[in-house]
Order: C-alpha cells, then structure tokens, then sequence
C-alpha cells in the first residue's frame, strides 16, 4: 500500500476535514491518554525495536520528526501538512524518526476522523519510513522522538509548540524548531542542507513521495 493509495483511500472517505478538526481529535486523544496515567498507548519503555530508551543521537537537520496531528493531517486534509512531509518522502537521505507513541496516537486519530482499516493501512506505510525511537513513558511524543532521535526540526500543529515563548523555552534544552507545516516547508531547502548531510552537489529529490521508489536523474522511477 503507497501512500499515493492511502491518499486516494483518504479522499474517497470525504468528510471534509481541516486541520483543526484534526487537532481536536489529538487532543481528544492525548486527553484520554493522560487520564489513563499519561501513557500513549503502550506499557513501559515505548518507541523502538527491543523498547529500549538508549542515550540521545546526535542531532541533525536532516532527522524530522512529524507530530501525530501533522501526520494524520497529511493523510486526511493534504494542503500544507502534504507539503512538508512530500518535502521529506521525496529524499531518501533524510529520515522521519517516531516512536511508537507517537504513532500510536497519529492511528488513534486517523481511525476516529475516517475508518480503522485505513488508519492500519497507514500504520504500515508509515512503519516503513519511520526510523523508530523508544521514548521514556510519559514524555510527549514528538519531543520525545526529537530529543532521542536527534531530529532538530519538528512539525506539529500544536499551537503550544509553535509559540514564541514555546520556541525560546525548547531552545534553552535541546537544539530543535518547531514549526507549523506552511512555516517548514517554507524554510526546509534540501539544496542547502545536502552538502552537510550527504556530500557534494545536491542533485534534486531522489524518490517518489506517493510510493517511495527512487528516481533517476531524468526524473523516471527506477523499474
């Protein structure tokens, strides 16, 4: 399943969602969590092969994390949220890192906006690409992926997160901006940060963002 299907899936569902219909139902979710002793989903050390909370990664421009609201954004509603992730599913050297919580509640909110199927059909599209972290239980899910993943970019619609006075408090503990998805990928120029990343001169996308397959430099899909 890509996730030109899943989008497709998505649009035929209808519903006619917006990003703040999403985002009340993650807080709807992350509500309900922390009622149930502030766990997202799973029991103990949560978020990566073999559920171990191991030291922080160094951290890199080209490790993002997408909050649960960004994610299911762009598979539900398209516009900005598709944007930013097409900027990241379109090269294949930077890397989304999510823990499993944080998948856990992207699911969650996905199956109650739409249906179960495609929110479990997404959930593989999505373990596919992801480079899964363990978060400590508690923790909020996309910091937690950001800090021990060592992503410096997060995207999120969380207003909480996005804020100025967010923005200077984050930076005082670990060296992350969070961003709206218009906000990212207004200032994520792969261009600019291929030289560090990978080496050399940056040669476009490399992969298709509907299904994942590289391309080649004339822009066909490898066969």
């Amino acid at each position: 399943m890509t996730f030109g299907d899943l989008f497709e899936r998505a649009a035929a569902l209808g519903g006619d969602l917006d990003e703040a219909d999403v985002r009340r139902a993650l807080d709807d979710v992350r509500s309900t969590a922390d009622g149930n002793g502030g766990d997202s989903g799973s029991d103990g050390d949560s978020g990566g092969e073999g559920n171990e909370v191991t030291d922080p990664l160094d951290p890199s421009p080209a490790r993002v994390v997408a909050d649960a609201d960004a994610l299911a954004a762009d598979l539900l509603v398209g516009g900005d949220a598709r944007e930013a992730l097409d900027a990241l599913r379109s090269h294949a050297w930077t890397t989304l890192v999510a823990s499993d919580p944080l998948l856990d509640d992207a699911e969650a909110v996905i199956a109650s906006l739409s249906d179960a199927d495609l929110a479990a059909d997404w959930r593989d599209a999505v373990e596919a690409w992801r480079e899964p972290v363990a978060q400590p239980p508690g923790d909020h899910p996309a910091l937690a992926s950001a800090y021990r993943g060592g992503a410096m970019q997060v995207v999120s619609l969380d207003p909480s997160l996005t804020g100025p006075r967010a923005a200077a408090g984050l930076r005082d503990r670990m060296p992350v901006s969070v961003r709206e998805p218009r906000a990212f990928a207004a200032v994520f120029d792969p261009a600019k940060l291929y030289p560090d990343a990978v080496g050399g001169e940056y040669p476009g996308p490399d992969r298709d963002p509907r299904t994942m397959d590289p391309v080649r430099a004339d822009g066909d899909q490898h066969r």
